[in-house]
C-alpha cells in the first residue's frame, strides 16, 4: 500500500512572539531591571513550535507532510491551524479545549535569545486519541512534556514494530532528563540530532560515537561556531558553517535537522544531506521568525550547487 505521507512531525504547535530589545546581556544571563518600563524595539507574531516548524520546512522541501499534536481552542489555535494549511501540511492531530501554547522570545542587542515557552495542550496529547494509523514513510519527533511525552515514546514503538523510520530532535530540557529519561527513543530512532550541549547532558567523551553506540544509525551534532559532525558507524562527517548575517536564531535546529533528514529521504547521501541542511538553516537565520527564509528543494539544490558548504569526511 502506497503511504500517505513522507513524514508526519510529533511536537508542539505555538504562537510565538518575537520581543527585540537592546537589553545588554551580563555574562550569560539577559537581566532586567525590577519595577520599570523598558520600551522594545520591535515585536514580531508567528506560528512556532517544533512540530510545526519541522513540518513546515519539510513541505517546502517537497515533502508530503502531516502534523500529529495538540491545539486548543480559540483565535490562537486558528492561527495555527490556518497557518498549517497555508502551507500545505495536513493537521492530523487533536482540537481540544485546553489553552494554545504560546512563547515570549526575547532577544539580546547580540542577536541571542531566551525563550518563555507555555506549552500549553501541546504537551495533553494521549495516546488513546490518535486516529490516524500514521501511514507514512517517517516519523519526526521534536520535544514535548507531560502525557504527551509518554505518547511520544508510545508511537516511537508504534513505528519500531512496523518499520517506520524516525528521527528524534531533542531539546535541552528533554535531554535535561539524561539517558534514563530519553535513552529509549534514542536507541529506537534511526536518525537523532541535537546540538553538542545537549549531548553532553547524555554522554561524555566522544559525543558522536558515544550516542551511536546507544542505538542510532545516524547521529547529527549541531554547533553555534565552530563545526558540527554526522556519524554513521563507519565514517565521522565534519562540517563548517559559513558565517552569514544572523537576523534570527530562533527555529535553526528544527530546519537543520528536518532538512537533513528531507536529504536522506530523497535519497541523497549524507554528505549531501548536510549540505542541504546548511544552506537552508543558513538561509532561514538570515531573516526574522520561526518560519520565515525557507527554501524550496529547487532552491535548496541551486543554492548547494552554487555556494561553497565545508564537509569533511573522515574514516573511523
Amino acid at each position: 500500500m502506497k503511504k500517505k505521507y513522507d513524514i508526519i512531525t510529533v511536537g508542539s504547535g505555538l504562537v510565538d512572539a518575537f520581543v527585540y530589545t537592546d537589553v545588554k546581556e551580563k555574562g550569560k544571563e539577559i537581566r532586567f531591571p525590577v519595577g520599570t518600563k523598558i520600551l522594545i524595539n520591535d515585536i514580531h507574531f508567528a506560528v512556532g513550535g517544533g512540530g510545526t516548524n519541522t513540518a513546515t520546512a519539510f513541505a517546502y522541501l517537497g515533502m508530503k507532510t502531516g502534523f500529529l499534536g495538540k491545539v486548543g481552542h480559540g483565535y490562537n489555535a486558528q492561527i495555527i491551524l490556518r497557518e498549517l494549511k497555508k502551507h500545505k501540511v495536513d493537521f492530523i492531530g487533536i482540537e481540544s479545549h485546553d489553552h494554545t501554547g504560546y512563547s515570549l522570545i526575547l532577544e539580546t542587542n547580540k542577536k541571542n535569545r531566551t525563550i518563555l515557552t507555555y506549552k500549553g495542550a501541546s504537551n495533553n496529547l494521549r495516546f488513546s486519541e490518535i486516529k490516524s494509523r500514521l501511514n507514512t514513510g517517517w516519523v519526526h519527533f521534536t520535544s514535548l512534556g507531560g502525557e504527551s511525552f509518554r505518547t511520544q515514546k508510545k508511537i516511537m514503538s508504534y513505528c519500531k514494530k512496523n518499520g517506520i523510520r524516525t528521527s528524534f530532535n531533542p531539546s535541552s530540557y528533554q535531554t535535561k532528563l539524561g539517558l534514563r529519561g530519553i535513552g529509549s527513543m534514542i536507541r529506537n530512532s534511526y536518525v537523532v540530532s541535537m546540538n553538542k550541549e545537549e549531548a553532553g547532558m547524555l554522554v561524555k567523551g566522544d559525543l558522536c560515537k558515544k550516542l551511536h553506540a546507544l542505538g542510532p544509525e545516524i547521529v547529527v551534532l549541531t554547533c553555534d561556531g565552530d563545526f558540527g559532525e554526522v556519524y554513521d558507524g563507519k565514517f565521522r562527517y565534519k562540517f563548517y558553517p559559513n558565517k552569514v548575517r544572523i537576523a534570527e536564531k530562533t527555529g535553526a535546529g528544527d530546519v537543520f535537522s528536518s532538512s537533513f533528514v528531507a536529504g536522506l529521504i530523497r535519497g541523497k547521501d549524507i554528505e549531501t544531506s548536510i549540505k542541504i541542511a546548511m544552506a537552508n538553516a543558513e538561509s532561514h537565520v538570515s531573516t526574522k521568525g520561526a518560519k520565515t527564509g525557507l527554501l524550496s528543494w529547487k532552491e535548496v539544490m541551486n543554492k548547494i550547487k552554487k555556494g561553497k558548504y565545508r564537509v569533511v569526511r573522515e574514516g573511523v
